[in-house]
């Protein structure tokens, strides 16, 4: 790897940038050291007339070198150069940086898209929001008006110093003798900075989180009356924040004051070490005017590298967040799938959401393709896990999941959920008509063919009772429909999905007797011919399994047909006995 590659994958690292932002970043910095330099030219074009003019009045004999026509080309040139170079820096330091942005963002989203769904039980919905949303708001900002512009005026600097020294190096050590004083000043208090930004990032999740939690659980803290005891956690919270944020604050406002401060030394340093220059003719009045002149200037743009530095320290905890997320291991597989069938096997199971806490061990069994396979159990005991395992939702920890013969932690998670139709306890809706929120089932589904699946879920009972029918919005996560409304969606999803495999997960929780004995016969309509998995706590629903799986904290306790388990008195007939539906055992296998 050559330099140019190794400076560019370092500043993508430092920076979390794309391979494209990296290179954008250092044009931006390129053409921003470049306009600064363009900017210096009025003070070229002053010192060259004001040069020229005096000369008669220094050496009388002299003439002026350049006439006024001179002048007037020469002052529109330098215009010209600025125009111009102003275009192409606005170019790269800022249309460039919001290119970079919605890079990042629709990287972030993919990246989401393809982590294991453990990652998303780890982590609050407003610390992802945030992440997204914010982090890469401040990203934006502050590479668009303060990153390329440190490094630019860093780079404007040594030129000036260079050029400066070269004309006298006594003065310029005069002028420049404070800045690596002020800088260590800034790089000293770094390390607290770095705290303090971590402390405030912190606690400012710390209040959206307990806000999202407020708005998800307001129903709960309602009906508990806890009102004022979540205001009251809240603004704890928000006034931590606020301190947090003012002491930072204050640490960051007094250092920066303090290292400009030794910046005013300069001037001083300047106005004596060129007095005495002067006084022992070793320069010139016109080059001690010159260097005072530039003295008064200088500090104000190395003033704004320590404000951009600052602001640099500020976006390390988001960088790191950024570089964090990047690192995450992604779900991958090939896209080429053909199972040989669709039996669902489980060899030797393993699986666990927090190191040293199994929630699966040695799982086997199998679910066959045209049978209805239910596991039970106690809550807990990882049923509703090994279904999702099924789908690949998480990566087992050892063991092999195989379908149709082939494991399904070589296969895509995209390509493999295209075989699968799952119906969750937890159903989530979209702020979209009754219609669209079946269709994401299949989204070149036909109004007819959607309209059909949700008759068979029993759909038409509430939707005709709107005011559009099926085309009336719901409102978010269907907060317009009864939980057992929302579940009959649920379903017809799944049924317009028409997958060769079916996960039911307390399918019909939400549903009172009468509509679940209704929604049966289009659930029959769903697993027909096909590998079905089903869950459920109430033993009526999994009454006409072929197989029963019974897990008992995370092993296979029993496995078997119904009536043999039935037979065998162990825990489901207990369980069978405890819900009183031994004879609806006896009636269905008959």
């Amino acid at each position: 790897m050559n330099l140019k590659a190794k400076l560019l994958k370092t500043i993508q690292k430092r920076f979390a940038l794309t391979a494209k932002g990296a290179k954008d970043f250092c044009k931006g910095v390129l053409m921003t050291t470049l306009l600064n330099v363009a900017l210096m030219l009025p003070a070229v074009f002053v010192f060259l007339f004001l040069d020229d003019c005096l000369r008669p009045v220094l050496a009388p004999q002299a003439n002026l070198a350049h006439g006024v026509i001179y002048y007037v080309l020469l002052g529109v040139a330098f215009m010209l150069v600025m125009y111009v170079i102003a275009i192409f820096q606005y170019r790269s330091a800022f249309v460039s940086i919001y290119d970079e942005s919605a890079a990042r963002r629709i990287s972030l989203a993919e990246k989401l898209r393809k982590l294991p769904l453990a990652y998303f039980g780890e982590k609050n919905l407003s610390d992802l929001t945030a992440t997204i949303m914010d982090d890469c708001t401040d990203l934006e900002h502050t590479f668009s008006h303060a990153v390329p512009q440190l490094f630019a005026a860093v780079a404007s600097i040594l030129l000036i110093v260079g050029g400066l020294f070269f004309y006298n190096w006594q003065l310029t050590l005069a002028m420049f003798w404070v800045v690596p004083l002020a800088t260590a000043i800034i790089f000293i208090a770094k390390k607290k900075t770095s705290r303090l930004n971590r402390k405030f990032y912190q606690t400012k999740r710390a209040v959206s989180e307990h806000i999202q939690e407020g708005l998800d659980c307001v129903r709960e803290i309602k009906s508990c009356s806890r009102e004022a005891d979540y205001i009251e956690q809240l603004n704890a919270k928000i006034d931590f924040n606020e301190k947090v944020q003012t002491r930072g604050e204050l640490f960051i406002g007094v250092m920066t004051n303090v290292s400009q401060s030794v910046l005013k030394l300069g001037m001083a340093s300047v106005v004596i070490v060129g007095a005495g220059l002067l006084t022992h003719g070793t320069i010139g009045l016109f080059t001690y005017l010159i260097f005072i002149l530039v003295a008064s200037r200088i500090y104000l743009p190395i003033e704004e590298v320590f404000n951009n530095l600052m602001a640099l320290f500020f976006l390390d905890v988001r960088i790191n967040r950024m570089n964090e997320m990047e690192a995450l291991p992604v779900q991958q597989g090939t896209a080429a799938f053909e199972p040989d069938g669709f039996d669902i096997e489980f060899r030797n199971v393993d699986f666990e959401y927090e190191h040293g806490k199994p929630v699966l061990q040695n799982v086997s069994f199998t679910a066959r393709q045209g049978e209805i396979t239910a596991l039970v159990g106690r809550s807990g005991s990882g049923k509703s896990t090994a279904a999702r395992l099924a789908a690949r939702f998480w990566d087992v920890k050892s063991g092999k999941i195989l379908l149709g013969g082939c494991d399904v932690g070589t296969v895509d998670p995209e390509t493999l959920l295209k075989y699968f139709s799952v119906v969750f306890q937890d159903v989530v809706l979209f702020n979209a008509s009754i219609m669209e929120n079946i269709r994401i089932g299949r989204r070149d589904a036909s109004d007819e063919e959607v309209l059909a699946a949700a008759r068979l879920a029993c759909c038409d009972e509430f939707a005709c009772r709107m005011p559009q029918g099926y085309h009336t919005i719901i409102g978010e996560n269907g907060e317009t429909l009864s939980g057992g409304e929302r579940q009959r969606v649920s379903i017809a999803r799944a049924l317009l999905k028409d997958a060769p495999i079916v996960l039911l997960d307390e399918a019909t929780a939400s549903l009172d007797v009468e509509n679940e004995t209704r929604i049966q016969a289009g659930i029959s309509e769903l697993i027909r011919h096909k590998t079905v998995l089903v869950i459920a706590h109430r033993m009526r629903t999994v009454a006409n399994a072929d197989k029963i799986v019974v897990l008992n904290n995370g092993a296979v306790a029993e496995s078997g047909a119904p009536e043999t388990l039935l037979a065998a008195k162990g825990i489901f007939a207990g369980m069978a006995e405890r819900q009183k539906i031994r004879n609806d055992f006896k009636t269905s296998n008959k």
